[in-house]
């Protein structure tokens, strides 16, 4: 792996000025973050560190309070013998490495570019650190950025949306602390507000503040019901049944070759589009519909049917190799560069996305 390159530690007069003026007005609900009481960390109440999983966001105003609050982070970590890993940018997985010096070896690095251009992939990735044998049981910390500025809007909000399901997915389990940064000099001010909601604690100038994290419940559904882009001029939608399955990858192999997609890219796709029209078929009522559409970007394949998934962590946990029905989503999700699921009152839709240029897939 190339050493990536280091961030500058320059900042412009004019920009300080301005993030200065933004950390004032920043508000949430009403209340701004100076406003919000500082506490001790070690007294906040078991439901505010998810019954051992200590999930916190760190607000950042631009690379030098990066690197100082992620290289203290990191260095209490290693003088405790935590495990560490460290899923950032490759530019900033760089810069961390010079500030840490020595210490850097002591450090697990992964580039979020790859384990979570598609979000879905990266609670399995924090399940395999956490659950890493030769440490198990420890306490461990990791430093995890999924956001930054450039995400697209479909990313964003499933971004978010795998933010909240944290919560969930390591909550009651072995304690560890995750540190989220959010840069709020590059992000609007909605997506740092949403920050809040999915963290129960928040780090800003070195003070620890309570976060507005929601209920279980409100976790569990974050974003699964939000609307997705229309995009006109489709063609008819291809209804299938058990039957059908085939018909539903000769359909995809045309769009995937007309589009332009590597061959790797088009039999992975193949892979999660027949994984995902099978589950319709087994578990959405015994049929489902299928729409492919494609751009300069990516091929689109949208399924829907009559089911629901009613797993909040479906295709985000690594299934056991004799589970049935779990593997399809699962699949999918290491498979595709991007998976939106959501649930409606009529049932399930779930879109695949695979890049035709260059960029993140399971296999180039």
């Amino acid at each position: 792996m190339s050493q990536p390159t280091s961030l500058s530690s320059t900042a412009q007069p004019i920009r300080r000025f301005r993030l200065a003026a933004r950390r004032l007005k920043i508000e949430l609900h009403g209340r701004r973050w100076d406003r919000i009481p500082a506490m001790e960390v070690a007294s906040l109440p078991a439901a505010q560190c998810a019954d051992g999983f200590r999930h916190e966001a760190l607000l950042y105003s631009g690379d030098e309070e990066f690197l100082a609050a992620t290289v203290d982070f990191i260095q209490a970590g290693i003088e405790l013998g935590e495990p560490v890993l460290v899923v950032v940018s490759a530019e900033k997985i760089g810069a961390l490495r010079l500030e840490l010096g020595p210490d850097a070896s002591a450090v697990q690095f992964a580039d979020m570019a790859g384990i979570g251009r598609n979000p879905a992939r990266i609670i399995p990735a924090w399940r395999e650190f956490v659950d890493w044998g030769p440490a198990a049981g420890r306490t461990r910390r990791g430093v995890g950025e999924p956001i930054w500025q450039g995400r697209s809007e479909i990313e964003l909000i499933e971004c978010q949306r795998h933010e909240a399901l944290l919560n969930i997915a390591f909550g009651g389990g072995t304690p560890w602390w995750l540190l989220c940064p959010y840069d709020t000099v590059a992000l609007d001010e909605a997506t740092v507000t949403e920050a809040s909601r999915s963290h129960p604690l928040l780090l800003i100038d070195g003070v620890h503040r309570e976060g507005l994290m929601g209920t279980h419940e409100e976790l569990a559904t974050a974003h699964l019901d939000a609307p997705l882009p229309e995009l006109p001029g489709l063609s008819a939608d291809l209804v299938y049944g058990s039957q059908d399955l085939r018909d539903v990858r000769e359909y995809v192999a045309a769009h995937a070759i007309a589009s332009g997609l590597s061959a790797v890219k088009a039999f992975d796709l193949l892979v999660a589009v027949s994984e995902v029209a099978t589950n319709s078929v087994r578990h959405g009522g015994g049929s489902g519909a299928l729409r492919v559409w494609h751009d300069h970007e990516s091929v689109v394949c949208e399924f829907s049917d009559c089911g629901k998934v009613t797993d909040p962590l479906a295709g985000r946990r690594i299934p056991d190799v004799d589970a049935e029905g779990e593997r399809g989503l699962w699949l999918a999700n290491q498979l595709c560069d991007l998976v939106q699921l959501r649930v409606y009152d009529f049932g399930t839709v779930i879109r695949l996305h695979m890049r035709v240029g260059r960029g993140s897939s399971a296999r180039r």
